[in-house]
């Protein structure tokens, strides 16, 4: 348990192991980055895109004006978010030839390229070359994660830069007292980028705080109080210009937060409350108002909508994790290292069960436990195939058998669900035939995209033009910029639908399903994600379900 070797597999023709590993490793970022390339254009914006698009647009004209408009800083409450990801598309849009959402979705495509490479590095320094292409198809292979990337402005973006922290962490447990100038760069960049994107970056120092219990413990008893103490201070002393890169990183991404020193504490205590009127959600087959959601809302969610591998090679992460603390032979560093992963994999979980926050919009603010979890997973399926090999060698082939057919399961789910892999939900949940009479699935909109794309198909081929004088009217049930942009400009959309000439509707609870002819479906497994409606000559009183909140 002390240490996963790479002789893990017997692989034919007697190759390294080793290099059999990394060569698929990279094989499978350079087909992740293609199928990207190719199909980036596919997603839709999501409910808060637009609004991060202007929120990038007032960051740069602040920097351009040296300073003198001071709109960002009071934006919404985005001001209490970084902005790097928005800055970053909105200035690569500028060099590019593509549209600004598109550039979006590509930047996000970029950037969870960035954290799978990442995610890989970390688990193979954890669980060695087999471990570490273990971890990287858990994760390139998981729907939540991988749908995430191309449209979330927020969430994904702060989940890579956790996990570039993570690998500075785990890189300063192997080299403590003495990190190395890389590590300490990246702790200190991991730092930056992470707080300055959400200040629940912090939460590093903590698993920072508990993982390395084990390892200055075995200091205290090998150097004495005195020498440990001395040691530990040394450690921060290397560490400050890391950290005061950091603090520049996140400065320059998050400009509010260093205008005065408090303010990153005053966004943390913005966000420890719910902000928002609050409004009802579908969970477990009931409408719940968002800060009453029980307990078991993310345990939940995340047992049926993350990968059945995953979630069985992550459980077995935990429990090598707690065996591994009580066991002399495990080296303390190794301790710290994996104590460190289950911190980040479980604790906000944990703390959110706890104190029971606002919560909705699926597990997508917490998306950020994800690649920790495929790291102890990655970890866990190296060690069970090390003990294969030495108790059972027989049994190898068959142990990778069921862990590719494991996968095989997110897999076609991604393909059938293309471009809506976040709705994801698992096949102990039934998929997304089942699930979608309990939860929501797509919470944030995506289909109008493809949607708006059959409703402007359709007229094309009907050859129709808008009544005289004005544009075609559109009433939409979902979000409205989303569906805007997507129509364009020779639409006129709003939530009226007594004038409009279409209905474009969600196929979630809160929208109706309207006595009118359909002109398109989008539909994946056989479960409606939005629904246009010819609504000329109807009386459409609203679109609504239910009441507005």
């Amino acid at each position: 348990m002390s240490s996963i070797t790479t002789s893990a597999l017997e692989t034919p023709l007697r190759r390294s192991v080793e290099r059999t590993c990394d060569d698929l490793a990279i094989l499978t970022l350079v087909v992740v980055s293609i199928v990207a390339s190719f199909t980036f254009r596919d997603y839709g914006l999501g409910w808060d895109d637009y609004t991060h698009a202007e929120y990038a647009d007032l960051l740069l004209k602040m920097y351009g004006s040296g300073f003198k408009d001071l709109g960002a800083l009071s934006f919404a409450n985005l001001y209490m978010y970084g902005g790097g990801f928005d800055m970053a598309a909105a200035l690569l849009h500028k060099i590019i030839p593509l549209e600004l959402f598109e550039t979006r979705r590509l930047l996000g495509a970029v950037v969870g390229v960035v954290g799978l490479a990442v995610t890989w590095r970390l688990g193979r320094r954890v669980g060695g070359a087999a471990g570490g292409l273990a971890t990287l198809l858990l994760l390139a292979l998981c729907p939540t994660f991988y749908g995430h990337m191309f449209m979330n402005p927020k969430d994904a973006p702060f989940a890579v830069a956790m996990i570039i922290l993570m690998l500075g962490l785990v890189r300063l447990a192997e080299e403590y007292p003495k990190p190395s100038p890389r590590t300490i760069l990246i702790v200190g960049l991991g730092a930056g980028v992470s707080i300055g994107s959400r200040i629940l970056g912090g939460l590093a120092l903590v698993y920072a705080l508990i993982g390395f219990i084990p390892l200055l413990l075995e200091e205290v008893r090998n150097q004495g109080w005195r020498e440990a103490a001395h040691r530990f201070l040394h450690v921060v002393y290397v560490l400050l210009p890391g950290l005061v890169f950091g603090y520049l990183v996140m400065g320059l991404i998050w400009p509010w937060s260093i205008l005065e020193p408090g303010n990153p504490i005053h966004a943390l205590s913005y966000f420890s409350a719910f902000f928002e009127k609050p409004w009802k959600e579908m969970f477990d087959g009931a409408m719940i108002s968002v800060p009453d959601m029980p307990w078991s809302y993310l345990p939940t969610l995340f047992a049926l909508q993350l990968p059945e591998v995953l979630l069985f090679l992550t459980l077995g992460g935990v429990v090598i994790t707690i065996m591994s603390l009580s066991r002399d032979s495990v080296s303390p560093r190794r301790k710290t290292i994996l104590l460190m992963l289950t911190m980040a994999a479980t604790l906000p979980l944990l703390i959110a069960m706890v104190k029971r926050p606002a919560l909705y919009n699926g597990i997508r603010h917490f998306i950020f436990v994800i690649p920790p979890m495929t790291v102890l997973a990655g970890a866990a399926f190296a060690w069970g195939m090390d003990w294969l090999r030495v108790n059972h060698r027989g049994s190898q082939a068959a142990a990778v058998a069921v862990f590719s057919f494991g996968l095989m399961l997110p897999l076609a789910e991604m393909i059938r669900l293309h471009p809506y892999q976040y709705t994801h939900f698992n096949y102990i949940a039934g998929t997304v035939r089942q699930a979608d009479a309990l939860f929501m699935l797509d919470y944030w909109g995506l289909a109008l995209k493809q949607a708006s794309d059959a409703l402007k198909e359709q007229i094309t081929e009907r050859q129709e033009s808008p009544p005289v004088g004005r544009k075609w009217k559109v009433a939409v049930c979902g979000p409205q910029r989303p569906a805007q942009v997507a129509l364009g400009p020779d639409f006129t959309i709003g939530w009226d639908s007594h004038a409009a000439d279409f209905a474009m509707t969600l196929g979630e609870f809160y929208c109706k399903g309207l006595t009118a002819p359909v002109i398109a479906e989008i539909k994946r497994d056989d479960v409606v994600f939005a629904r246009v409606y010819d609504i000329r000559g109807s009386s459409i009183s609203s679109l609504l379900e239910i009441p507005a909140p």
